[in-house]
């Protein structure tokens, strides 16, 4: 019980990665060295959670898309692999189902946001500061206790019952919830493209589209193409930088080489 208690900080660690500055460390790579620690076999854990990182690299939440829970999945899949002294093979295999139920959780309980929000809302325009800190209180905490919860009792209860409680859903229902989450990146990719595409960006698009479509481009050769656009577009290779069509003046030094 008290290792279970330890992967459960380890995961409620992974959810406060936010309020530290966004560190990443919600990543799978450093929640499953820290697992690995904790279940005394760091090279284990950290193979797992590099391999799981490859995985879950495009579990990134973009627009309105809702990813994969990578820290439940990416702690107990690390934690299962290691206590039953399997490798990697098995933590994919268990990651993206135990990721995608914890998400299902996750989504049941952001049904309660917007009553919560509401009640916030109508605290801000009674200027009552102490419940609005509540609310922001209450929310945080359903959002780290979901990721404690589900893995405290998670690997209590052990993972021959966590894999029989896998089999029991339907797998029409694991199946359709795997291909929503291939398709939802570019759905979310589309909407934010909706957001940001205007007429002087949308040439730039489509450069680097055949870049990488037709001239077989790396992604890291055209991001420093793009790169070295921003610098000549915007002037920052210059004296005075253009931005929004005006030019600011900068003052510099008598050498103005690198």
């Amino acid at each position: 019980m008290f290792i279970a208690f330890i992967l459960a900080l380890i995961a409620a660690l992974g959810v406060m990665d936010y309020q530290f500055g966004t560190l990443y460390i919600f990543r799978p790579i450093v929640l499953g060295t820290l697992t690995g620690i904790v279940l005394n076999d760091v090279n284990q854990g950290l193979i797992i959670g590099a391999t799981l990182e490859l995985f879950f690299m495009g579990a990134v939440s973009i627009g309105a898309y809702i990813p994969p829970d990578v820290i439940v999945g990416g702690v107990l899949a690390t934690a299962f692999a290691i206590t039953t002294g399997s490798g990697a093979e098995v933590a994919i295999t268990l990651a993206m189902p135990i990721a995608l139920v914890s998400a299902a959780v996750g989504n049941l309980l952001d049904a309660l946001s917007p009553v919560l929000l509401s009640i916030a809302d109508k605290a801000a325009k009674d200027g009552d500061d102490k419940k609005i800190v509540i609310i922001h209180w209450i929310l945080g905490l359903l959002n780290v206790g979901r990721r404690f919860f589900l893995v405290f009792f998670a690997y209590w209860i052990g993972v021959d019952k966590v894999s029989l409680l896998l089999n029991i859903i339907p797998s029409y229902i694991i199946d359709g919830m795997g291909a929503a989450a291939g398709l939802l990146p570019a759905l979310g990719l589309a909407m934010l493209m909706r957001m940001i595409l205007n007429k002087k960006i949308i040439p730039f698009y489509f450069l680097g589209f055949a870049l990488a479509a037709f001239l077989n481009v790396s992604v890291l050769g055209t991001a420093i193409l793009g790169l070295i656009l921003v610098i000549v577009k915007f002037g920052f290779n210059e004296t005075g930088m253009v931005l929004n069509n005006n030019t600011i003046n900068e003052k510099v030094g008598e050498d103005d080489e690198f």
